[in-house]
């Protein structure tokens, strides 16, 4: 049984440059303080942190007002741990008056955390870092991050990335902690990405990324946007505030030009409210409109779906076309791709070499993991393993799944729990009108009731089709046993939500769970053959 002391250990680290700079504390002053109490002079900092727990020696421990506590009330614990001083603001001087550290006075911690990380990392906008491509929505956004390191890759182009689910660095491979690192984190990533060679990255851009400014002090080269759909009102009012959450990155100061999908109604918006060059693409087969979709300067064509991947043609500008295959199902991956495409060019890279190296290798190379990821064999029932977890992402990959798979279609998943509620109806909703079979079980139930959380999506189920056939199972463990019971050959399992994550949340504790190992375990138990794990395995046999 795992404990707490395990489930901490499984947090991955946060990343610091291998060769840590040193700063002036008197200059960091100069540049940053409003006052300050005690004496910086001949003093130096190496680093930037928010969090003690990760404080290295010779950091700047900024200390933020949170909800319930001030960071600052931690900095005792930070000074021992090494911090050489402490940024806050002035209510968090006075709780760490007794530090014994140089105490830097702002008027807005938060807000200079960018600016700081950047001056201290020296990964500010007038530093030569490497190409950045961002990419927001509130679909594909972890698609399209890593179907953009795969082609760079295949450029021959040494590459980083920040995904929802990975960080990579010139090849290392590590798990992601948040969607978007906390801008000190971001910096110093950037900063070690520069020193190992990267010259790309593809980073994963939130709304609340650019509303808790944790991508402050970046500039993005390009900045791709992949469509707004319901999600996240727990964090935002209405879809408005969401969707006014994500144009700061589409400013000067966030990016210098965009590439924008047309393929959800928010795209003609954000196209006319930039305020950087912008360049459109669409996919009409899937966009809302499609006549506006057909418009755009880039148009993505569907081709052949199979549950291996999906061909699409890309036409553009001047004659220009290409056909490739994206090697996961379903139109909007091949949107997803056909963007990475032309954020690329965006960034320079050239038609020609794109083009060669796609025919070259047969179309497009990169594992997106828990991206409808099939864990099945080549016999038995197809078993996709799907990170999304809103109405419209069920809605489309059920829409891709369908069309690749002969027999019956069973949708698995649960809903996060302390997460917005109000799109539990609708993910019922669409899990039962896309499948033929039904089972609800738990996700991330975290301090919820998960029984109240899976009566609410049944109950959006049964009123969309009260003559479905809907099975409720708890934990997921068991559910997943009992869907590969009630398919065989040529039928298909779409498990909805956890995707790539290695635990699920059980009130605070991350507890090892993958519903990927879970998946090939239950149909190598039923008899069926499955191929060997290319994933962490977070739980031993």
């Amino acid at each position: 049984m795992p404990t707490d002391a395990d489930a901490a250990a499984r947090i991955p680290p946060v990343l610091r440059p291998e060769h840590s700079p040193r700063r002036s504390l008197d200059e960091l002053v100069a540049r940053f303080a409003r006052e300050v109490r005690g004496d910086t002079t001949g003093g130096a900092v190496n680093g930037v942190t928010l969090a003690t727990a990760d404080l290295r020696p010779g950091e700047a421990f900024v200390a933020i007002r949170g909800v319930n506590r001030h960071g600052a009330e931690f900095a005792a614990a930070a000074v021992e741990k090494g911090a050489v001083a402490i940024v806050t603001d002035a209510e968090g001087a006075e709780i760490a008056a007794s530090a014994g550290v140089p105490i830097v006075v702002v008027d807005d911690p938060r807000g200079v955390l960018g600016a700081l990380s950047a001056w201290v990392y020296g990964t500010g906008s007038e530093d030569d870092l490497p190409l950045l491509f961002g990419t927001t929505g509130t679909n594909g956004k972890t698609s399209v991050s890593h179907v953009l390191e795969g082609l760079l890759t295949q450029l021959g182009v040494t590459t980083g990335l920040s995904s929802t689910a990975e960080r990579h660095i010139a090849g290392q491979v590590i798990v992601s902690r948040l969607t978007t690192p906390e801008a000190s984190e971001m910096h110093a990533l950037l900063a070690l990405m520069r020193e190992r060679g990267v010259e790309a990255v593809a980073i994963e851009v939130s709304a609340q990324a650019l509303s808790r400014r944790r991508v402050d002090g970046i500039v993005f080269d390009v900045a791709g946007f992949t469509n707004l759909t319901h999600d996240h009102l727990d964090d935002y009012a209405d879809m408005t505030e969401y969707f006014e959450a994500k144009l700061p990155l589409f400013r000067p100061g966030r990016s210098r030009r965009a590439v924008v999908s047309l393929d959800s109604a928010a795209g003609r918006d954000v196209v006319a409210r930039a305020e950087v060059p912008v360049t459109t693409v669409g996919t009409p087969a899937i966009a809302v409109d499609p006549a506006e979709a057909e418009a755009a300067d880039w148009v993505v064509t569907i081709g052949e779906e199979r549950q291996t991947g999906t061909e699409f043609t890309l036409t553009g500008p001047n004659g220009r076309a290409l056909t490739s295959v994206v090697p996961v199902i379903g139109p909007h991956m091949a949107a997803n791709a056909g963007l990475s495409i032309v954020m690329l060019l965006a960034g320079g890279y050239a038609w020609d070499d794109i083009v060669a190296a796609l025919d070259r290798d047969g179309g497009i190379r990169s594992y997106l993991p828990g991206r409808t990821e099939r864990v099945s064999g080549d016999r038995g029932p197809a078993v996709f393993v799907d990170f999304g977890h809103s109405p419209d992402a069920f809605e489309k990959t059920l829409a891709a799944v369908r069309r690749v798979t002969p027999g019956k279609v069973l949708m698995l998943f649960g809903a996060d729990g302390d997460r917005d509620a109000t799109k539990r109806h609708d993910m019922g909703r669409t899990g039962v009108e896309g499948s033929d079979i039904l089972i609800i079980t738990d996700h991330h139930p975290r301090f919820e009731d998960p029984a109240s959380i899976r009566a609410t999506l049944i109950e959006g189920a049964r009123r969309a089709r009260p003559d479905a056939e809907i099975y409720e199972y708890s934990p997921p463990e068991v559910a997943i046993v009992e869907a590969v019971k009630l398919v065989g050959e040529g039928d298909a399992i779409l498990w909805a939500g956890p995707g790539h994550q290695d635990y699920r949340d059980i009130r605070g504790v991350r507890t090892p769970y993958s519903a990927r190992e879970l998946a090939r375990r239950a149909l190598r138990d039923a008899g069926w053959p499955v191929p060997e794990p290319h994933w962490p395995v977070p739980y031993p046999d």
